[in-house]
């Protein structure tokens, strides 16, 4: 039954070509694939409760969307999944939208596209070189992080701290395709969370494709 769903779909995306042309079926192949069955906070569509009082509610895992936005496709050409729908119970999602995805647009010219897991190395390094990340901000609904939070970076600041030697690992699934305009998949993936989970989506795919061009 789940191949016939998924070939249905591809029936749908057989008009497009390369990976990105097949990106529509992904959803269906990443619900399959996840673990047990069971989704994330991000993944259900619920926005979670405001526990910091004096905060708007501004955390949804609602991705954005409409003009002004680009389209949200990840690195791998997939559909861009949510980094971080809530930082530490504060009501705040990362992402330049704080809509707890890495989305991106024309108005954020510091491209926060890459999904990243702060590191305690990553956050001396930031504040080194003049971008305090520790430090909360509530005018700009920064939350200040720490050690283990994800969070969207700058695709710059990223591979500044790659140069310095201090790069956080990063979530390839949740990072924006934009973020190929600045690092390479290569070097993302040496430096990814998720390889495995990544590199068996892709898999997946390539399989289901090939079942289907046999069956043409």
């Amino acid at each position: 039954a789940r191949l016939q769903l998924l070939i249905a779909c591809l029936l749908g995306c057989a008009s497009f070509t390369g990976v990105l042309g097949f990106a529509t079926c992904s959803s269906s192949i990443a619900a399959m694939l996840s673990r047990n069955g069971r989704a994330t906070l991000c993944e259900t569509g619920t926005t979670p409760s405001l526990r910091t009082a004096g905060l708007p509610t501004v955390c949804s895992a609602q991705r954005a969307e409409g003009e002004g936005v680009a389209p949200a496709y990840n690195v791998l050409g997939f559909d861009l999944q949510c980094c971080c729908a809530e930082v530490r119970d504060t009501g705040i999602g990362t992402g330049f939208f704080r809509d707890g995805h890495c989305s991106t647009g024309p108005t954020d010219e510091g491209k926060h596209t890459v999904c990243v897991q702060v590191t305690e190395e990553f956050l001396a390094f930031s504040k080194l070189v003049g971008n305090d990340l520790s430090t909360p901000m509530p005018m700009y609904l920064f939350p200040g992080l720490l050690p283990g939070d994800r969070w969207c970076l700058c695709a710059q600041r990223w591979t500044q701290a790659l140069a310095g030697g201090a790069a956080p690992k990063v979530y390839l699934r949740r990072t924006h395709m934009k973020t190929l305009e600045f690092a390479d998949l290569a070097l993302l993936k040496a430096h990814a969370v998720d390889l495995e989970q990544a590199d068996r989506e892709v898999d997946a795919l390539d399989e289901i494709r090939t079942r289907f061009e046999q069956s043409l």
